[in-house]
């Protein structure tokens, strides 16, 4: 189980100092499917990465099954279970793409066929990609997709965190993607998923709404889509607010 307990974070820069998250309180069950929605520059993002301690709270805690982690560092994080999947994924110049899912899944004997197969369910050409560089050779979406397949080859998470898994991504592999969280689910991991898209948030357990800094709304996806949906008139939620 997850908590977030009265979290804040704020940044300080020339202009003076501007709060991002404000008293948040969040608690995941375990084996539970959350997606988190809301306007750009609301907070989703900077509460994935306070989870993963990319981020620290300037006040309040954070507990993983009943341990305070407020002070741990991500490779700790990791050790405990926490995979996090960025918006922008990460480039490994000199490291193949097979290597990557290798050191992902801790199996040092991992076989091409075996690393085949996590590429293969995120809607990879797996023969085209497994002994490719991940570097700059490849699109952001399939940065995407692969980074997907290392937290689906990663037998130790208890608890996955994406942040706008369809950036990038188009609708075909979008599709497929919505299956893989979907079986996630069903191998009773828990999700956290920041997302707009009308498609994720329909799979949920529940939906959490944060705007302003703050927890606006949470509930099943039945009580607060159709809500949402009135309110914007689209699938792809508060994507106009993008700069």
């Amino acid at each position: 189980m997850l908590e977030l307990k009265r979290v804040c974070f704020g940044v300080r820069n020339e202009k003076g100092s501007k709060e991002i998250l404000k008293d948040v309180d969040l608690t995941l069950e375990d084996r539970q499917f959350i997606v988190i929605t809301g306007p750009n520059g609301g907070g989703k993002s900077t509460l994935a990465k306070l989870i993963m301690g990319i981020e620290r709270p300037v006040s309040g805690q954070i507990l993983f099954n009943g341990e305070d982690i407020t002070d741990w560092d991500i490779t700790r994080r990791a050790q405990a279970g926490i995979s996090f999947a960025f918006q922008q994924p990460v480039r490994f110049k000199g490291i193949t793409v097979k290597d990557l899912i290798r050191l992902a899944s801790g199996d040092k004997a991992l076989s091409t066929n075996g690393a085949c197969r996590y590429l293969s369910a995120v809607g990879l050409c797996a023969a085209d990609y497994v002994n490719r560089e991940v570097d700059a050779s490849l699109s952001g979406g399939e940065l995407k997709r692969i980074e997907i397949a290392t937290i689906i080859a990663r037998q130790t998470t208890k608890l996955a965190v994406f942040d706008e898994p369809e950036a990038g991504i188009d609708l075909w592999s979008f599709h497929k993607l919505t299956h893989v969280f979907e079986k996630m689910h069903e191998e009773q991991r828990t999700i956290l998923i920041i997302s707009h898209q009308e498609r994720i948030l329909n799979i949920a357990d529940e939906i959490v709404l944060i705007a302003d800094g703050r927890i606006q709304k949470r509930g099943t996806r039945d009580a607060i889509l159709p809500e949402l949906l009135e309110v914007s008139g689209s699938c792809n939620f508060f994507k106009e607010d993008e700069a």
